[in-house]
């Protein structure tokens, strides 16, 4: 699992590096032809981690329900959001990644409760949902790239 988590920490370094170097202007902005923003992409990669990796597992995920109300699958960009919004998020694209290394590695998850994807795989365990989340992360960065030559 350490390439897992070690593809996801790039990933993630990739992700910091649009709020940091992205206006909040830009982050907010929702093209033509778009539901979401640069941040919901960002935020929402984050909530699908917990998601997957915590709740399925049947433990207390690290963020906010308030954040995963506005971030998870079938959410869309409802408004702006502030920079203590950007910085919080900042702040959970590292620490929520670590934590669930060292969970991991201290064999916290137990449990899981299987869950089918959208691409019609089921996860059984959380190293499955660990290893799903870089494909899903993947895919966000992909549309933030396309985003990005759009706003």
């Amino acid at each position: 699992m350490d390439f897992t988590f070690d593809v996801t920490i790039k990933n993630r370094q990739l992700l910091n590096h649009f709020l940091e170097s992205f206006t909040l202007e830009q982050l907010n902005k929702v093209p033509t032809g778009y539901t979401n923003n640069i941040f919901w992409n960002v935020a929402h990669t984050v909530v699908t981690q917990q998601l997957l990796v915590y709740k399925l597992s049947g433990l207390d995920m690290l963020i906010s329900d308030a954040l995963v109300e506005a971030y998870k699958k079938g959410t869309k960009t409802e408004g702006d959001v502030t920079q203590a919004e950007v910085d919080e998020v900042k702040g959970l694209l590292f620490s929520t990644i670590e934590k669930t290394k060292e969970d991991y590695n201290n064999k916290v998850f137990k449990t899981y409760n299987e869950y089918t994807v959208s691409t019609k795989s089921t996860l059984r365990t959380a190293e499955d949902a660990i290893t799903f989340n870089t494909f899903h992360e993947g895919i966000h960065l992909g549309y933030i790239l396309a985003l990005k030559k759009n706003i």
